[in-house]
């Protein structure tokens, strides 16, 4: 009888563990009545892989984990680059992460199969530890192409993200008319895909060197997991149309 209360005790505990871990992934991850409405789909439900593989592989390196239901880089060192299983052409994103200390990553879209890595073809949407990353090119930019102006009360190049260790929120808005970057709420850049300034940029980076960059106008959206520890949640994507 002894035995059978604590195997009752343990199964209650257990139970309740998986209760309060599923809740978490779900309150995390959800999509509202109004978004599901305005064509919102969510790209991660907090549980389990679905939707994502590494870069060019069937399936997740070990150095990626679902926690608390954040989509989780705990190894660098054997995680890779993670792509979606979908292609998007001109959308709109909207994420929360949480990086390490010193840590780096990105987001990269309109990524494709023809280079060897995500960056030879997607531009990166930059995240990074601003204060502590070795990476120059900060949070928030569009690596080695774009970065936002100087805010006046500072007088240093406009940062609005939260220190290490608390969530910020991402915005990208991908369109023919015009890129956008945000975080938490304050826009960063704009840029037009394939412009006269955008190809003149390009032109003076390391990206010149890269035939596919930039230039395939549907992808996959990637997130980077070979620069330090990182964590996701609320990864959601709304199609926009083609035309105004």
């Amino acid at each position: 009888m002894k035995r059978i209360a604590a195997y009752l005790v343990f199964l209650f505990f257990a139970l309740a563990a998986w209760a309060s871990e599923f809740g978490s992934a779900l309150s995390q991850n959800y999509l509202s009545p109004e978004e599901r409405a305005a064509g919102w789909k969510l790209l991660f439900n907090g549980t389990n892989f679905e939707g994502w593989h590494n870069f060019k592989l069937a399936g997740i390196r070990p150095g990626w984990q679902i926690k608390d239901g954040c989509l989780v880089c705990v190894d660098p060192h054997n995680a890779g680059d993670i792509v979606t299983a979908d292609q998007y052409d001109w959308f709109e994103l909207q994420l929360d992460y949480n990086i390490s200390v010193a840590g780096n990553s990105g987001i990269m879209y309109h990524v494709t199969d023809a280079g060897d890595h995500v960056w030879a073809t997607g531009p990166e949407f930059q995240l990074e530890d601003n204060q502590q990353a070795a990476d120059k090119i900060r949070c928030g930019w569009l690596y080695a192409l774009y970065q936002p102006p100087i805010d006046p009360k500072t007088g240093r190049t406009l940062d609005a993200t939260k220190p290490v260790g608390e969530w910020n929120h991402v915005r990208l808005l991908v369109s023919p008319q015009k890129c956008e970057h945000d975080i938490n709420g304050v826009k960063y850049l704009e840029y037009v895909l394939g412009s006269a300034d955008f190809t003149n940029r390009v032109a003076h980076t390391k990206f010149a060197k890269m035939p596919n960059f930039a230039k395939s106008p549907i992808g996959y959206i990637a997130l980077q997991g070979d620069h330090g520890s990182v964590s996701f949640r609320n990864i959601k994507i709304r199609p926009l149309p083609t035309s105004p």
